[in-house]
């Protein structure tokens, strides 16, 4: 299956860069350069202290199931931020956050296909629609980076790259399908230190759930992602692989709303909230 996200413009980032910590002021430069529509490209690496939150929005009476569905797949789905039905509003995730324009790009979704994506969904907002914004695993990346532990997606300049599983969800109602994952090579001694600090941040996937081979989790080639950006893999290291907040994307495919919208894979809505505000210990 090829890659369902359509290729990011080629943009210059805005100046921060995934190495140091974002100011307040970087952190609001790039909320207002994406809000403005001139930055519409994956956030990995970026504003890197801040917690970065998948976007599911859903009319208010889909909402319970899928709801339900993330309660029963809190690996893949843990929900951080959840609106009044018709509030475009996150005040929880940042006093300034309008959801109709603050995600880079965003999939608009007809019985459960892709019809369009657009940077701002402002015409398409109902009183009826409910976000749901889940947790990301962009948002332990800089605790790996500040323990020295590579990653290469940010290393090449691409977004993460991300797969369907043979793993199923647990059913809500209409939603049901594959956990979706997301993959970082690394050297076996950094595999042993990425465990121990991704298991501190459950609410943005916590530890991996499987190391090594692809093949017993469904994957076929680590080269042709269904998302996102192949990176290289080097022979001296261990695929691994971490629950990822796509997961709900292939769980529409399957339940076919009437319409929904989501954020497009790894373009995320950047929240103010620290990331060491959901580590848990």
């Amino acid at each position: 299956m090829g890659s369902l996200l359509p290729p990011f413009a080629s943009q210059a980032l805005p100046s921060h860069t995934s190495t140091q910590k974002a100011t307040p002021e970087e952190v609001s430069a790039l909320r207002q350069s994406i809000r403005s529509g001139a930055f519409t490209g994956h956030t990995s690496g970026m504003a890197d202290s801040q917690v970065q939150g998948n976007v599911v929005i859903l009319p208010k009476d889909s909402a319970a199931d899928f709801l339900r569905f993330c309660q029963n797949n809190r690996r893949p789905c843990p929900i951080i931020g959840l609106s009044e039905p018709g509030d475009p509003y996150l005040p929880a995730l940042g006093l300034g956050i309008d959801i109709r324009t603050d995600v880079p790009q965003y999939r608009v979704w007809r019985d459960g296909v892709i019809t369009a994506s657009p940077n701002d969904v402002s015409d398409l907002w109902r009183d009826d629609l409910v976000t749901f914004v889940i947790g990301c695993s962009f948002s332990f990346e800089q605790a790996l980076l500040e323990s020295d532990v590579p990653i290469r997606h940010i290393e090449q300049g691409r977004n993460v790259p991300m797969f369907r599983t043979n793993i199923q969800t647990v059913a809500a109602g209409p939603f049901s399908g594959p956990m979706v994952v997301t993959m970082r090579p690394m050297k076996a001694k950094d595999v042993i230190k990425a465990v121990q600090i991704t298991s501190r941040y459950p609410e943005v996937h916590g530890a991996p759930v499987h190391l090594g081979s692809p093949a017993l989790i469904g994957i076929t080639d680590l080269s042709k992602p269904d998302y996102g950006d192949a990176v290289d893999i080097y022979e001296d290291e261990i695929p691994v692989f971490w629950a990822c907040g796509v997961t709900p994307q292939a769980a529409l495919q399957h339940a076919k709303p009437a319409f929904c919208i989501t954020h497009a894979p790894g373009a995320m809505l950047i929240t103010d909230l620290k990331n060491n505000q959901l580590a848990s210990f």
